[in-house]
């Protein structure tokens, strides 16, 4: 596994006018499990579909229509579970939480509350080379979404798409241990990687799939680690939620002003009302959306439609053994077996799909080299075109040839670099390319020594110059390599040049 040197929280102090600070926040994360078909319906949950064509009679809330639990959606979320090494509840059940929103037919959610389908984990966050802070989870629980109202078809008339309604959340909520915007931040990068190595859930953070309620509280320094020893929430303030929040640089824009809307308050001898507020980006600050609701306000009763969930510890270790290598233990890998820095490893686990492409890449072959290519060219290359890596018209198996044909001194760096543009714009098998247009380097030393001889016979006063100064010497590689067509071994040509010049 990643050998991260576990730190405590480190808070974020903040100067008021009067004292000093510190920020505690949580977080509930929902996030759409990647399923086509809703949690207690058949629907489909295909993004993009005409509004109110992915609705089902259960979903509009029609008499007499009863849920059904989608199988595939627990599967998913033991498997998620399991990914944040959590204790999966082999009982579970639903409740109705009762609230009225125009986009939510039942006039209900089935939620749950009291038993909730996945216990305790954690979240190791890494904020820096080998250094971790950890996030406890403190449950996972199921839920159907809400629909979707619409205000800006009509000026006189709202609109709502059922589309959504009853297709599954994840919610993930963590304990108050993020001390940070940065954490806060890292914390939901983190948590979507392995949701997405686990292929529980897109994290298409755009379309909603994937959003975050941050619970911010500011405390008198000292006061937390009361908390820590005591359980006593008291010690933590009064906390505000944001939510909703999809974007990491919003977060952390949002915790800043919230916290420092708070401290401004209680240092004027206020309170702090605890609330639901929204961010708003383009003015940067946030404002009361509601009052914060309470379990009890919600009225949480078994719901009588569903009996307990109960499922076999058979199935979840099946699950547990097709679970896919996770991010952490990947990135060990990538260290370990290619002698790659921490880095490198990062931003080759960063997406799975990356580092599957690299995987197959590196496999038989130097590691060091094949992330290079990987990182710099491929991916500098991918970006520069606004590709993702699944439409890269270089393969893998493509790169891997060229990485061979480096690593056999067939050709060049510069050869290769001349041999990657035209498998990305012609494609083609890297070897059959380097034999049929002559790209192979000169290793001939007689050759070299020959282009090596002219340019010093060219230019003497050059050479009076390298001889000087010894970091000129690095002219002549220059002008052989160009003389060359830069097909001349670079090692060769520079340990001539040297021997040549008396250096």
């Amino acid at each position: 596994m990643l050998d991260l040197t576990f730190t405590p929280p480190a808070p974020k102090v903040i100067a008021g006018a009067k004292h000093d600070w510190e920020l505690v926040i949580g977080m509930e994360i929902h996030a759409q499990v990647a399923s086509n078909a809703k949690l207690f319906s058949g629907a489909s949950t295909q993004v993009g579909a005409e509004p109110n064509t992915n609705v089902s009679f259960v979903d509009s809330a029609m008499p007499g229509m009863l849920p059904v639990i989608n199988e595939f959606c627990i599967e998913q979320a033991v498997r998620t579970g399991l990914g944040l090494k959590a204790g999966i509840n082999l009982r579970s059940a639903f409740d109705r939480k009762n609230y009225f929103y125009p986009d939510l037919p039942q006039g209900y959610q089935i939620s749950q509350l009291y038993h909730p389908i996945v216990g305790e984990g954690e979240v190791m966050v890494e904020m820096g080379p080998g250094v971790g802070r950890l996030v406890r989870i403190e449950r996972i629980h199921l839920e159907q979404d809400a629909g979707k109202s619409i205000h800006d078809i009509d000026p006189n008339l709202s609109f709502v798409d059922f589309n959504r309604t009853g297709v599954a959340l994840m919610e993930i909520v963590s304990r108050p241990d993020i001390r940070g915007p940065e954490e806060a931040a890292a914390y939901v990068v983190k948590l979507r990687q392995i949701l997405r190595y686990l292929g529980t859930c897109d994290g298409n953070m755009q379309n909603g799939n994937l959003r975050a309620d941050v619970n911010v509280s500011v405390c008198r320094p000292g006061q937390y680690e009361k908390f820590q020893a005591s359980g006593d929430f008291s010690h933590l303030g009064t906390r505000c939620e944001l939510k909703n929040m999809n974007s990491m640089r919003f977060i952390q824009l949002a915790i800043d002003y919230e916290a420092r809307r708070q401290i401004a308050i209680l240092e004027d001898g206020g309170e702090i009302t605890q609330e639901t507020r929204l961010y708003d980006p383009d003015k940067n600050e946030t404002r009361s959306m509601r009052s914060k609701e309470e379990a009890h306000d919600y009225r949480y009763f078994p719901c009588p439609d569903l009996l307990p969930l109960e499922i076999e510890q058979l199935w979840v270790d099946d699950i547990a053994a097709s679970m896919p290598e996770l991010p952490d233990a990947k990135k060990a890998r990538f260290m370990g077996d290619y002698g790659l820095t921490d880095y490198d490893a990062s931003v080759l686990t960063a997406e799975l799909e990356n580092a599957s492409y690299f995987d197959a890449v590196a496999k038989g072959r130097d590691g060091k080299l094949s992330a290079n290519w990987v990182i710099n060219e491929l991916f500098g290359r991918l970006k520069k075109e606004g590709q993702e890596i699944g439409e890269s018209p270089v393969s893998a198996d493509q790169l891997g040839g060229i990485v061979d044909l480096i690593s056999a001194n067939v050709i060049s760096g510069k050869i290769a670099k001349d041999l990657f543009e035209i498998v990305w714009t012609e494609g083609g098998v890297p070897a059959e390319i380097v034999e049929a247009r002559g790209m192979k380097q000169v290793t001939d030393t007689g050759a070299i020594e020959a282009a090596v001889d002219q340019i010093i016979a060219e230019n003497p006063a050059q050479v009076e110059k390298a001889k000087q100064n010894p970091k000129l010497a690095g002219w002549f590689v220059g002008q052989v390599m160009k003389a060359t067509g830069g097909k001349a071994a670079p090692g060769a040509v520079n340990e001539l040049v040297m021997a040549k010049l008396g250096l």
